[in-house]
């Protein structure tokens, strides 16, 4: 007796659904995705009326409003303050140190810095400010 054999149809794997799900799911990432592009400190510096423009100095050190302590792009402790400036110290007796505190920078943040640097024999220190803004005076106003 002979059995009349069933043809089977060929077994195939259509991907473009799946490839679909895939580009969907980049778009929607990419999409969603936020790139900080900047590595600068945002600092809000005091503001002074006396102040004037200075050369930049070859050594520059940071107070963050986290009492963290930047010098040379490299972030430091409380701790780490001493060695980093003593390797920086010949360089800022020469050209002078500028602090860049934060306007809500603890004041005891500042003054471990400004504490470093006297020990170290720095004598020319420079505090960062920025002019203050203009405000509309009576006379400009309508």
């Amino acid at each position: 007796m002979r059995f009349a054999r069933r043809r089977r149809d060929p077994v195939e794997v259509n991907l473009t659904p799946l490839i679909d799900v895939v580009f969907l799911l980049l778009i929607f990432f990419m999409v969603s995705t936020t790139f900080e592009t900047r590595q600068a400190l945002e600092l809000e510096l005091p503001e002074s009326v006396a102040g004037a423009d200075l050369e930049l100095s070859p050594v520059t050190l940071v107070v963050t409003e986290q009492g963290r302590y930047r010098l040379s792009e490299r972030e430091l402790s409380a701790a780490e303050l001493n060695q980093a400036l003593t390797a920086e110290a010949e360089q800022a007796r020469m050209h002078g140190l500028v602090l860049e505190a934060d306007a809500r920078a603890m004041h005891a943040d500042v003054v471990r810095a400004l504490d470093q640097a006297g020990a170290l024999g720095i004598r020319q220190v420079r505090i960062a400010t920025r002019e203050p803004q203009a405000t509309p005076t009576q006379a400009e106003t309508p």
